[in-house]
């Protein structure tokens, strides 16, 4: 209800505004990250403006970069995974969420490859975007103990990359598996790698919601406390963005060029999975996250939770 009121109050505050006399919004993003395709669209098509408010975006060359600024209030928004801002939440800083995706990556193997399951990969080298506490890394070693009864982590060799250095390995033969970020997949499913699970499929078998999403906008609450109804409006650009994206192919013609796509067969396999991403309209789910948190931190431990062994009370913005 409080954001329900805080809402009616900020489209009546802002029928009469024009476009200088609206709130501006920062937000810090990784140059080159793929949220770039939506707040684009959103700055291309009017739709901040439309709900009230100018978003400026602040380009940074690595993530760690654009979580600083929030911190020092350099911006008022950045993008990051739920289960990392609960962790800060859970440390004292008043972070907020609230969702942007559900895209999640995969285990893919070379096209040529006889595998069929998990286990049939045992003894090989597996790939690794993002390091040994790598989300998607964690679920797939959970799922291969309880479908196969197999350590994932003894059974096999681990490399850890960057994702374009997993990616180009990969490509080359390098692995009997590639773990990397979604966008990277889907590159490499174009290039004719194969799917031999994804981590919705995994998480499925763990009894966790695979529409919960991961990834979103977080921003300090008192930002938000500060502007009602703020977060709504931006929610609110942020899904009709995605309405578009979802059934325009001139929107995402429009975006190609920031896409990196080097083929008409990634450029499609890019828009499908980012399409697929799209999650529910509504905030994060508590008790399905709470599910997800439990699985993160009996795996990775407080190293990568920290103190968040429960979902802190309030990181979810409840918006509708």
């Amino acid at each position: 209800m409080r954001y329900l009121l805080g809402l009616i109050i900020w489209s009546l505050m802002s029928v009469s505004a024009s476009a200088s006399d609206l709130p501006v919004v920062r937000l810090a993003v990784l140059k080159i990250g793929t949220v770039n395709w939506e707040l684009a669209t959103i700055v291309e098509n009017g739709l901040d403006e439309k709900h009230g408010f100018k978003l400026e975006v602040q380009p940074f060359a690595d993530n760690n970069g654009s979580r600083v600024a929030v911190e020092g209030d350099a911006a008022d928004m950045a993008v990051a995974d739920w289960i990392w801002v609960a962790r800060q939440r859970a440390a004292g800083k008043g972070y907020v969420f609230f969702p942007y995706s559900k895209a999640v990556g995969g285990l893919v193997i070379p096209g040529d490859s006889a595998a069929k399951s998990v286990k049939d990969i045992e003894g090989g080298k597996i790939g690794i975007a993002g390091g040994p506490l790598d989300k998607s890394w964690l679920i797939l070693r959970a799922y291969a103990k309880q479908k196969h009864g197999m350590d994932l982590k003894a059974g096999t060799e681990q490399v850890y990359g960057a994702p374009p250095l997993i990616f180009k390995s990969a490509l080359g033969g390098d692995y009997a598996g590639a773990i990397n970020f979604w966008h990277f997949l889907a590159k490499m499913k174009a290039s004719g790698m194969k799917e031999l699970i994804s981590v919705d499929e995994a998480a499925t078998a763990l009894g966790l919601d695979p529409d919960t999403p991961l990834l979103g906008y977080f921003g300090k609450e008192s930002f938000f406390d500060a502007t009602p109804g703020l977060a709504q409006a931006f929610y609110n650009a942020s899904r009709d963005a995605k309405d578009l994206l979802a059934s325009s192919d001139a929107a995402w013609d429009a975006i190609r060029p920031r896409m990196n796509a080097k083929t008409d067969a990634q450029f499609e396999q890019l828009k499908k999975d980012w399409i697929t991403g799209i999650p529910e309209r509504g905030p994060v789910s508590a008790e399905s996250a709470g599910k997800m948190l439990g699985l993160m931190a009996e795996l990775g431990g407080a190293e990568l939770v920290g103190d968040a062994t429960t979902v802190p009370a309030g990181l979810f913005v409840q918006v509708e």
